[in-house]
């Protein structure tokens, strides 16, 4: 964090502390509004448009799943009370009856036929749901309350994939993206009813008192779209909103020391990794030689010069300076302790010297020159991380430029291959790491459903075998070994360069607690009144 930032954040804490015990009382008597005060943007409504972790969880609140998550990733029956596999072919679902939409009209099978229709098929998506529907090849509705879906092949993922996918009234089947951004198409069954979204700033909600989990605790919410840290911890302290998610490292130990306010943590899912952009022969954008002049060999296609790249990151000095001790070094897409994930993958040790070597043997003994991208305001300190490794990449020899942007100008660029080194996230809301890979490092193939966010185009024949046969294996054991020996192969070969897994901060205002949670979703439904 920069000097300016930081200076910021104290004077901050200075005058806001003397208010802040005035602040917090009045705010124990007010009415059950509460302000949450968010770390990312939210680019859309539309429950369908962007699969990007701050949508997701604002869908939450106003449309449901089938299949919900609770605050450690365990399946749990929501809008379907019960499903179970036919066969290795066929999934029945038992829907949940006296469910209504905003509207007052009654949830059944039919709005989960369009809402599956339109999830695959959202226009300029910069990140598609198609993955987790593709699988299924036919829908068949049996009555009004039980549905059945067909695969192709065994999937033992589709419950999984099912809570990734929003459910949507019937009539809003063709709506536009605008039309759930305006409110018109933003009919759901949640707990919550859609007030306002003004890009860039703010999502109000106001409570929906037919809700058929029971009543919530709070009348109205007003997300607002703080992403600059210091802002956000000003907005905490001056009671402008409530609670704040990723409360910045440098505030941790300040605000834990605060009587006035309560903080919580947990480890989460997300992998903060690089893809490199192997999908073109010759140069990809923003990588060429040290003279400016285009490569005659796309470097980040051989194996020695990821592998460099991997080799030439301190780890540990992200993980106990940049992020100030709230991370965890990652050799995989997930914690080794989650399904799926290899004893044996260890993070790649720092050998610049060795990355150098691999540099010469793969034919750029001088190095060459590269841009690294990434965004400013989605990661925790994601504009640091960038600006570390380049420092990093400099020292082997690597004439290094930084530019990173607001995540919802970076995250459509990244899709459309624009960059040829990019700084991304992924929290991987199945728990397995199947699911990661099929997403992120598989062959691209939208029609399959198969490495839709696959941003560097990597691609490895073998790995696709295993990991495909895996996905289409009932016996959970079995399974899970040819997962791990993909996750072997692939992170081996340095399909992309897995960085570090966030922990994540909330900080709420005396009086109020919130359950962490391990996707980093901040939910109004997990804030409750302290007992």
């Amino acid at each position: 964090m920069n000097r300016f930032l930081r200076t910021l954040i104290v004077t901050t804490f200075s005058i806001a502390a003397v208010t802040a015990v005035t602040a917090v009382t009045a705010y124990a008597a007010k009415s059950r509004d509460v302000a949450i005060g968010l770390q990312a943007a939210i680019t859309s409504i539309d429950p369908h448009y962007h699969n990007l972790s701050p949508n997701n969880a604002m869908s939450l609140h106003i449309f449901e799943q089938l299949v919900a998550r609770d605050e450690n990733q365990k399946l749990i029956p929501a809008l379907a009370v019960s499903w179970k596999a036919i066969d290795d072919l066929t999934w029945e679902f038992k829907l949940r009856p006296k469910v209504r939409w905003h509207d007052g009209s009654e949830f059944n099978a039919e709005d989960v036929v369009a809402s599956l229709k339109r999830a695959p098929n959202v226009a300029n998506s910069p990140s598609s749901f198609a993955t987790f529907v593709k699988p299924i090849i036919d829908v068949k509705v049996i009555d009004p309350l039980t549905i059945v879906f067909k695969t192709a092949t065994p999937n033992v993922l589709l419950p999984s994939d099912i809570a990734a996918v929003m459910m949507i009234h019937r009539s809003q089947e063709k709506a536009t993206t605008e039309e759930f951004n305006s409110g018109k198409a933003a009919i759901g069954t949640g707990p919550y009813k859609y007030g306002e979204y003004v890009p860039n700033q703010k999502v109000a909600l106001k409570a929906n008192y037919g809700y058929w989990r029971g009543e919530q605790p709070w009348d109205n919410i007003t997300f607002k779209m703080l992403t600059n840290s210091a802002a956000r911890v000003a907005a905490l302290l001056s009671n402008d909103v409530q609670i704040i998610e990723t409360v910045p490292t440098a505030d941790i130990a300040k605000l834990s020391r605060d009587k006035n306010f309560a903080l919580a943590d947990k480890v989460s899912n997300r992998v903060i990794y690089v893809h490199l952009n192997q999908s073109t022969e010759k140069s990809p954008p923003f990588v060429t030689g040290k003279d400016g002049q285009p490569l005659d060999k796309n470097p980040m296609r051989d194996v020695r010069v990821r592998k460099a790249l991997s080799m030439a990151i301190n780890r540990d000095t992200i993980v106990n300076k940049v992020m100030e001790g709230k991370a965890v070094s990652a050799a995989q897409l997930l914690p080794d302790v989650f399904y799926g994930t290899s004893k044996k993958l260890k993070p790649m040790k720092f050998d610049p010297e060795g990355a150098k070597k691999l540099l010469a043997e793969a034919g750029y003994p001088n190095g060459f020159a590269m841009t690294l991208h990434g965004p400013n305001n989605r990661y925790i300190n994601d504009s640091a991380i960038v600006q570390t490794i380049g420092q990093m990449y400099t020292k082997i020899g690597i004439d290094t430029k930084i530019e990173t942007m607001p995540s919802n100008v970076y995250f459509t660029r990244a899709t459309k291959l624009e960059f040829g080194y990019m700084v991304l996230g992924w929290g991987t809301e199945s728990g397995e790491q199947g699911s990661a890979m099929r997403s992120l490092l598989a062959t691209n193939d939208p029609a399959k459903g198969m490495g839709v966010t696959n941003r560097g185009r990597y691609t490895n024949p073998a790995f696709d075998k295993i990991l495909t046969d895996a996905l289409v294996t009932m016996d959970d054991k079995k399974r899970e070994g040819m997962i791990v020996n993909a996750a072997e192969m692939v992170m081996n070969d340095v399909g992309l360069i897995p960085l570090h897994y966030e922990v994540s901060t909330w900080a709420t205002a005396k009086g109020l607690r919130y359950t962490p949670r391990t996707d980093q979703y901040t939910l109004a439904m997990g804030i409750k009144p302290a007992k």
